[in-house]
């Protein structure tokens, strides 16, 4: 058979693909996939947001906005102590919460920040080598 020959009939063999008899099945787990990687992408994005959220909510409130100065306004004065009011009201509540979760003695601002950065990193990598294994198996 020449080359002549060989690329029609190739090429007319692989026009039509042949409809398998799991193809229902197939697309059924395809789709299964497709919607529980969409669920652990979902918690995952949520997780981290809820984190963020409480380093961010933990943040704000170590803040000192100086708002009950003697210097400043009536007004100035009375949100300066309703923000200290609800900086130590959700200090309290934060360090409640770790208590009761038993990471209240956990100490990450003793370590320095280079020591923070590489327990930081090493983190990431773990996470995204997690997330390569995770990706392999699926694929």
């Amino acid at each position: 058979m020449s080359s002549d020959e060989f690329d029609p009939e190739i090429e007319r063999l692989f026009s039509r693909s042949p409809q398998m008899a799991d193809a229902t099945l197939f697309a059924a787990e395809v789709e299964t996939k497709l919607q529980s990687s969409s669920r652990v992408r979902t918690v995952a994005l949520t997780v981290a947001g809820l984190i963020g959220g409480m380093i961010a909510v933990r943040e704000t409130t170590n803040v000192s906005l100086n708002l009950n100065d003697s210097q400043g306004p009536v007004a100035g004065r009375a949100i300066g102590q309703g923000v200290q009011a609800a900086s130590v009201n959700v200090q309290d509540a934060v360090q409640t919460g770790l208590q009761q979760i038993g990471l209240a003695d956990v100490s990450l601002g003793a370590m320095g920040g280079m020591q923070l950065f590489w327990i930081a990193a090493g983190a990431l990598i773990a996470l995204a080598a997690a997330g390569v294994m995770r990706l392999s198996q699926e694929v």
